[in-house]
């Protein structure tokens, strides 16, 4: 039940200069107005078909995309081999999330993060990007922080308890590993005031959107850099867990679900009610909302990240 005003295709030929441009790290697509009047929302759905050998990992990159969330997005498809002419969504529809609207926000359920700035003429903007988060055993931190310092090409100093897990598996990590290819940093370091954690670029970009880091936060180079150079010392950063989120567009009320990381499975006994608690949040106590039942438990089992109306508003 999309709303076809957020959908549009994208041909062969625009995405093999999308491909191109993105090949040589020269632009992202990514940053949204946001509109007072639907401040929940932005962004569309996009179709596009692949192109010769390319996979979802590719396709990922070129629309600065996570690869876990395009692959939800197109569960049928061969994430290796979709094969040419295979009609791929792009899943660039978002719900913010519920959180104060400034500095960064990251939502590890999503492995999103949300960058909110506001213009001097008072429109506020909104950019978006895929990351990589911290595995089960080496967990992303939660909470309000800020950034305490920012370091180009950086080196990487391994701490002992990575050194060790490398060498059990017979990689000799030396004590600094100097900037460069082999740096896992990348070339863009910005410290967070929780001890230990950095939102860092990478030299291995096709792991974005995957749980695979150490408890950092990992982004394309070129998304990276973006941060890098915008956000200042001292910017707010807010981590959080939200696999649920509503918005409303005019009368619709739309829910994104995203799959509950392992750690946080069965930690909402009643996701039902928690849905219902969400929208009646959203919606406060004035107007009344009529949620589609099965559209939301169908929204749920689906779990794929794409923004589903479920329910509108009673006059």
């Amino acid at each position: 039940m999309i709303s076809p005003i957020y959908y549009r295709k994208i041909d062969a030929f625009v995405l093999s200069i999308l491909l191109f441009f993105i090949y040589f790290n020269c632009f992202a697509l990514n940053e949204y107005k946001i509109s007072p009047a639907e401040p929940d929302l932005i962004g569309e759905l996009v179709l596009t078909e692949t192109i010769f050998e390319d996979t979802l990992s590719d396709l990922a990159r070129a629309y600065d995309q996570g690869y876990n969330e395009i692959k939800l997005a197109n569960p049928a498809i061969d994430p290796w081999l979709p094969g040419e002419g295979t009609e791929i969504m792009i899943p660039s529809f978002f719900v913010l999330p519920e959180t104060q609207k400034q500095g960064i926000v990251i939502n590890v359920a999503e492995m999103r993060m949300y960058y909110f700035k506001n213009a001097t003429s008072g429109q506020s903007f909104v950019s978006t990007f895929p990351i990589s988060i911290g595995r089960i055993d080496w967990r992303t931190p939660q909470g309000r922080m800020k950034i305490t310092a920012k370091a180009l090409d950086p080196n990487w100093y391994p701490p002992e308890s990575i050194r060790k897990e490398h060498a059990e598996e017979g990689d000799i990590l030396p004590k600094i590993v100097l900037p460069g290819p082999d740096n896992p940093l990348g070339r863009h370091a910005i410290q967070l005031s929780v001890p230990g954690y950095l939102i860092h670029g990478t030299n291995r970009p096709y792991g974005i959107g995957m749980r695979v880091t150490h408890g950092c936060i990992r982004m394309y180079p070129k998304d990276v850099e973006k941060i890098f150079e915008e956000a200042a010392i001292g910017t707010s950063v807010e981590i959080v867990n939200q696999p649920y989120k509503v918005g409303l567009s005019g009368e619709k009320i739309f829910l994104e679900v995203h799959p509950e990381l392992e750690e946080h499975k069965d930690q909402i006994p009643d996701i039902y009610s928690h849905i219902v608690s969400l929208v009646q949040r959203k919606v406060g106590t004035k107007r009344i909302a009529r949620l589609y039942t099965a559209d939301v438990w169908e929204t749920v089992k689906r779990a794929n990240g794409i923004p589903t109306v479920i329910g509108d508003l009673k006059n």
